[in-house]
């Protein structure tokens, strides 16, 4: 392996560990500031942190991935997700922002429905801990699977570490830069980090669509489109084999944003109200640049792969290969940087949230009452270690794909939180049974969808999502449930 592509990935890891020093020795002194950054986040940094967090590796691998193996049809769901994204800025961040505040200055997703809801404050902040953790155990996972296929296709045979497979060596080196800056620096480190790796991102999907379709043995976007339209016309169709079921099971990805407990921490960290709408212009014009090229990635890569006569094993590693292929070494190391930047964006801020539930809805609520700022702080620095160990056990398996991983977590947050974070804001007749109900609900109706394995078929035809079921069935609940046993004391809270 070139001398350029090590020059830029230290250099990558060297910055990344920077920016977590930097944010220890600015906050890190209290709960408050570890896990929430002092509710200081610029809007440009809120933005580009709930970017970043939320993408993930799957975008420069899972979505081109998905594209290369199946044309413009997979597309459905960087427009589901588009669309989710811009509601959950414009409905969820400003309320979320204010009324997280205003009940008890929750620092938590757990702690502030347990605010929400005091009746069931118990039950709310142990339930919403436990289905965190679990899921996020899952995302995080996704996450060190894509950083494993990065070092197991790029570095193949240059590690020997006592018999450790490439793959294994990319988990333990992901990780262990993720802990260092998530650790040290907390929220603040894990937002900065997200704005980089956020530039980093979209630039790179601005560079690669561009060099495959205009580089040397590109052709041009003409030749790529006849080249597609000769071996498979459906390629470059947004409906050809697309069944409703399809069609409704890739939009709906959307659906998960309101449930994601990563990204809508975001929202509470803001530095004040009046910045959101700046943040949602900033967010959306990103991910709508950052999708775009990694559709492109995606289908032109594949016209890319036929017209040189390369055999990809494995679609979701398209974006590692042509930047071995196609760029001088700096800029190759470069562009690992940005794979990288994805996965650890998002397993940083996953172990974060998860670490404060651990420390603030468990060890807090039922260890240690009367723990002090520093001590939770040093708990949560423990978690945090903790949640990427299972990670990693989880991740372990070389033949897990990204896509897959994340689907499952995205539908099992987004069903057990989404409908309850929107009901919560918006409907003042939302009480804490409920808010039980539908996120047990939410929870247990995806977890049953994917053991039956009715998202890969359903009664004899397509699989559908898990999502679907599982938000609907959690909106439900908590409709019904909240409608039919009152709670005076709960509204007499909301009015106060």
């Amino acid at each position: 392996m070139a001398i350029g592509v090590w020059i830029s990935l230290f250099g990558y890891f060297a910055l990344m560990i920077a920016i977590g020093v930097y944010a220890m020795r600015t906050s890190t002194s209290s709960s408050e500031d570890y896990m929430l950054g002092g509710r200081s986040l610029s809007p440009k940094v809120a933005a580009l942190s709930a970017g970043a967090s939320d993408m993930s590796g799957w975008l420069l691998l899972g979505l081109p991935g998905a594209m290369f193996a199946s044309g413009l049809g997979s597309a459905w769901i960087g427009i589901g997700l588009l669309v989710g994204a811009f509601f959950n800025w414009t409905l969820v961040a400003p309320r979320l922002r204010e009324q997280t505040v205003h009940y008890g200055n929750a620092i938590t997703i757990p702690s502030f429905l347990a605010n929400r809801f005091p009746t069931q404050a118990l039950s709310l902040r142990t339930v919403s801990a436990v289905v965190i953790v679990i899921f996020f155990a899952v995302y995080t996972a996704s996450g060190l699977v894509a950083g494993g296929k990065l070092f197991e296709s790029a570095f193949s045979g240059i590690f020997n570490f006592g018999g450790m497979s490439d793959y294994a060596v990319g988990i333990v080196i992901t990780l262990g830069v993720v802990l260092v800056y998530t650790v040290v620096g907390g929220f603040l480190a894990v937002s900065m980090t997200d704005f980089v790796q956020g530039c980093i991102m979209m630039l790179a999907l601005v560079i690669m669509p561009l060099v495959v379709l205009f580089g040397e043995g590109g052709g041009g976007l003409a030749q790529a489109t006849q080249t597609l339209n000769e071996v498979d016309p459906s390629l470059l169709s947004w409906t050809e084999g697309l069944t409703f079921i399809g069609w409704l099971s890739a939009v709906t990805w959307g659906l998960g944003y309101f449930g994601q407990p990563h990204i809508i921490v975001r929202f509470m960290a803001i530095r004040t109200l009046k910045d959101v709408p700046v943040a949602r212009n900033i967010g959306m014009s990103w991910m709508l640049i950052s999708l775009i090229g990694a559709v492109s990635l995606g289908v032109f890569g594949r016209a890319y792969a036929i017209r040189n006569g390369m055999d990809i094993e494995d679609p979701e590693t398209i974006f590692i290969i042509l930047s071995n292929l196609l760029f001088h070494p700096l800029i190759t190391g470069f562009l690992y940087a940005a794979l990288l930047a994805a996965v650890m964006s998002t397993i940083s801020s996953q172990l974060l949230v998860s670490s404060s539930s651990l420390t603030e809805d468990f060890y807090r609520l039922f260890l240690r009452k009367d723990a002090t700022d520093k001590e939770c702080v040093r708990i949560g620095r423990v978690c945090v270690v903790l949640v990427g160990l299972v990670a990693a056990v989880i991740a372990s398996d070389p033949d897990s794909q990204v896509l897959a991983l994340v689907s499952n977590a995205w539908a099992g947050f987004g069903a057990a939180f989404g409908p309850l974070i929107i009901l919560s804001l918006m409907w003042s007749r939302t009480n804490g049974a409920g808010a039980i109900a539908g996120m047990v609900v939410g929870a247990a109706t995806v977890i049953v969808w994917i053991s039956m394995g009715w998202n890969g078929s359903f009664m004899g035809g397509p699989g559908v999502y898990e999502i679907i079921p599982g938000f609907i069935a959690s909106m439900l609940a908590i409709l019904v449930v909240s409608s039919v046993t009152a709670d005076a004391g709960e509204y007499q809270h909301i009015e106060r």
